[in-house]
């Protein structure tokens, strides 16, 4: 059986075409070199489907002749493995720049060491009790302890009201992301939107790279929220399972199932929850100053009213740093139990606290906070050095590099020239078949 005089033609063109596309699929590339979440794109090349043919009248051995060349798929460059990875190490990222975040504004509330911070405060306190040991007598000595001590309390209560104020706004926070139009159920409602619209391309046998590119971009984003785990459908959809909820976030093209409770989910949303918490890091934090606070003014209150005189200070047991206040006046501070003009035992033994357990218990807990908050700081820039290590291995991978694609844009060229340079040898031996046959010797 004979061939076609035009089948080289239609062979040459299949190249020619195969070619354009492969080199608009690289121009794609280049265009999206520095967008988020893209990944590089090939054009597969592969044989077409060969001719046969007989190898000659009466015989039955075949022959076959190539057709040419074809787009099999436009591949998508892509490591699921190093997207489990980098989804993973992107929740302790979320989870420790959270709590690095949160309790460096507990720091602050501390303003240690500053000249207004508690420190100070109680340095000046039992200062004003030495002072007034010199002088028991001494109307003006009375009044600037009192008015010391309020200075004190109001110093405590400062800082249970930030700790109280960053509990709160750690809730507020948490409550902006997981509530109604928040950050988990935007993210959850534009992945079902490309489950269905992904799920429709893979029907029809084509594959939707940049809508998977959008979504495996937001899987990274919510990743960092919490722990994202992903079921991939066979469908060109997905499920996924977000933090420790009892239902999938997502499931195929059905709406997300959100609001969920969550209690360790980690990433973000795990760290907001474990410093807000009932029990958590800030209650922690209030319970060790209560603690304090409990201690400074027991001791206090147990020398002066060994005088006969009213306790000093007065608080609310559970909250003694938010209520703690200064019960006695001027007129019925004590200075000594013996009630001598000029004694001075009761101030002296106050005045001697200085440095003792309240002291210690207070520098023990503005030490553990500024190790909590160094710990937090140490690993927030570990868990981001991780974090890039696993986004450069993805990239080498995934993202586009202009070297590559110019040597492949040469490569393309030159196979779509050498396609073109066929079809014009083709053209010339048709015109030759057409236009001069019959006309030897003319």
């Amino acid at each position: 059986m004979s061939v076609s005089t035009f089948f080289g033609l239609e062979t040459t063109l299949r190249g020619i075409l195969a070619h354009q596309q492969a080199i608009d699929t690289t121009s794609h590339n280049v265009s999206n070199a520095n967008t988020e979440g893209y990944s590089r794109q090939e054009a597969v090349l592969g044989a077409t489907d060969p001719y046969m043919i007989a190898a000659g009248i009466g015989r039955t051995n075949i022959g076959h002749i190539g057709t040419g060349v074809n787009v099999e798929e436009f591949a998508r460059i892509r490591d699921q493995f190093l997207d489990l990875q980098y989804r993973a190490q992107a929740m302790q990222v979320g989870e420790q720049e959270t709590t690095a975040r949160q309790l460096d504004q507990v720091e602050l509330a501390l303003a240690e060491p500053t000249d207004t911070g508690i420190s100070r405060e109680l340095a000046k306190f039992w200062s004003a009790w030495s002072t007034l040991g010199n002088a028991p007598s001494d109307p003006a000595a009375r009044q600037a302890l009192v008015d010391q001590a309020q200075n004190l309390a109001a110093a405590f209560k400062l800082v249970d009201d930030q700790l109280t104020t960053v509990k709160a706004q750690t809730l507020a926070e948490y409550g902006a992301i997981t509530g109604a139009g928040g950050d988990v159920e935007l993210i959850a409602k534009e992945i079902v939107q490309l489950n269905g619209a992904i799920k429709a391309f893979v029907s029809n046998g084509d594959t939707p790279n940049d809508l998977m590119d959008r979504r495996d971009l937001l899987l990274d984003k919510l990743s960092k929220l919490g722990q994202v785990s992903v079921t991939d459908l066979g469908t060109g959809s997905i499920a996924v399972q977000f933090g420790d909820a009892a239902l999938p976030l997502v499931n195929d093209t059905a709406p997300p199932n959100w609001p969920q409770v969550l209690t360790a989910p980690g990433g973000k949303l795990g760290a907001l929850i474990d410093i807000s918490k009932a029990g958590g890091t800030i209650d922690q934090y209030r319970t060790q100053l209560n603690a304090v606070v409990k201690q400074i003014a027991d001791a206090v209150n147990t020398f002066h009213t060994s005088g006969g005189g009213p306790a000093f200070f007065n608080y609310v047991a559970g909250s003694e740093a938010g209520t703690l206040s200064v019960n006695a006046t001027v007129a019925t501070v004590q200075t000594t139990t013996t009630g001598a003009p000029g004694a001075n035992d009761i101030a002296l033994q106050i005045a001697g606290l200085r440095n003792g357990t309240g002291d210690k218990l207070y520098t023990a807990f503005v030490t553990r906070i500024g190790g909590d908050v160094k710990n937090a700081q140490r690993g927030e820039v570990n868990a981001n050095v991780l974090l890039n290590a696993i986004d450069d291995r993805r990239q080498s991978v995934s993202g586009v590099s202009m070297d590559e694609e110019m040597t492949s844009l040469i490569r393309i060229q030159r196979g779509y020239q050498a396609s073109a340079r066929a079809m014009s040898t083709m053209d010339q031996m048709l015109d030759t078949l057409i236009n001069r046959t019959g006309s030897v010797g003319l």
